[in-house]
């Protein structure tokens, strides 16, 4: 179940809370009772050996041209 980040309006507490993401936009009440919360952006970080040799896969083969044009005039 994702868990959401929200900040109190009232106290500045910061808290978490896991629910369904049917429910992610709800209204949430801080530990300390309060009504008045926002719930913050959240962000992903995605890293490891996977994402390491996915880009090695997409590089330019050695001698495939470059530059602005794939030819190999310019770069």
């Amino acid at each position: 179940m994702p868990r959401y980040d929200f900040r109190c309006r009232s106290c500045g507490a910061t808290f978490e809370l896991r629910r369904p993401m049917a429910q992610a936009n709800d209204p949430a009440v801080c530990p300390e009772g309060h009504q008045d919360t926002v719930k913050l952006l959240s962000t992903v970080a995605v890293t490891g050996a996977a994402g390491a040799a996915g880009a090695a896969s997409r590089a330019p083969q050695q001698g495939s041209g470059g530059g602005c044009c794939g030819g190999g005039c310019c770069g």
